[in-house]
């Protein structure tokens, strides 16, 4: 089993689709190439910014394919496998690690809740972690999936060899503390918000997957860089900064709100996939005001 190291600033790509909401894989590309201009550490397709629910088996491949082709040299690309079924949970893992993503990030079943008790979820992501070609991250994203994953749970699946981090959605830094307090060196945490980035650092996190880093990826960097180099105070002014759009990026109106944003910057945000609709004219507005704090380092094409 081999490791990597994770350390650094992924943002979670949203999946392009025209007006019809078929797939536009030139668009991934794109939008990898534009923020590669900046010193990220890689990218995430199909995580929950990329709706990855929403796709096809075949249309999830596609999406994996095109941006392992625009992929720079020296940069990570992680791809969210996780389904409802530890069989199919497998199936896409390893089709995954055949069009040579990194590392693979594998959110937790969620639909017989009732079921997933400690012992039943840590089997599943052992069985997924014997049969990956490739690294598995546990991915805890608590307000889409409805479960919260426990630190007593965590730290049993980081006994895996090939299990090798975690991706934090539900910013609890309690419970990352908890986990990294516990768990076997080389473990890595990664937040999963920009709203939390600085307190998930200070508990030992290595960077984080951050949906604000596909609008504002030197912010995020210029937070992990600030707190690296031990100036606390301009890493909490910048953190303070980012809280606002993060927010309406993600917990308040979410994947059509981070598209809206992208295509404002001159990315390709494009449509999204029903059953979600499209940024209101007045929460566009909103999102607008809040994009205009010139606190922000906002993403700017680099010439």
């Amino acid at each position: 089993m081999t490791s990597i190291d994770l350390s650094g600033i992924f943002p979670p790509l949203p999946t392009s689709f025209d007006r019809d909401e078929n797939l536009l894989p030139d668009r991934i590309r794109f939008n990898i190439e534009r923020l590669s201009q900046y010193d990220l550490a890689g990218f995430l397709i199909l995580g929950s910014n990329g709706e990855q629910v929403l796709l096809s088996e075949a249309e999830k491949i596609t999406a994996i394919a095109a941006a392992r082709e625009a992929l720079p040299e020296g940069r990570i690309l992680l791809a969210g496998t996780g389904c409802q079924s530890t069989r199919e949970t497998i199936a896409l893992t390893r089709a995954a690690a055949a069009e040579g993503v990194h590392a693979v990030l594998v959110i937790n079943p969620t639909y017989y809740k009732g079921n997933m008790n400690h012992d039943e979820l840590v089997r599943h992501y052992f069985d997924v972690a014997d049969a990956s070609p490739v690294p598995v991250l546990v991915y805890n994203m608590p307000a889409n999936t409805g479960m919260d994953m426990t630190a007593r749970s965590v730290i049993a699946m980081a006994e895996h060899p090939n299990i090798i981090g975690l991706k934090e959605s539900g910013g609890n830094v309690v419970k990352m503390g908890e986990v990294l307090r516990a768990v076997k060196p080389g473990f890595q945490v990664l937040a999963g918000g920009a709203g939390f980035l600085l307190p998930a650092l200070a508990t030992g996190a290595v960077g984080g997957i951050l949906a604000s880093a596909n609008i504002a990826p030197g912010h995020c960097i210029d937070i992990l860089r600030a707190f690296a180099a031990g100036d606390i105070t301009l890493a909490r002014e910048l953190q303070h900064s980012i809280i606002p759009v993060n927010a309406a990026v993600t917990a308040r109106w979410g994947v059509p709100a981070l598209k809206a944003a992208m295509d404002h910057l001159g990315l390709y945000g494009g449509h999204v996939r029903r059953p979600l609709l499209p940024l209101g004219d007045d929460h566009h507005r909103q999102l607008l005001e809040l994009m205009d704090n010139r606190e922000l380092n906002l993403y700017k094409e680099k010439k």
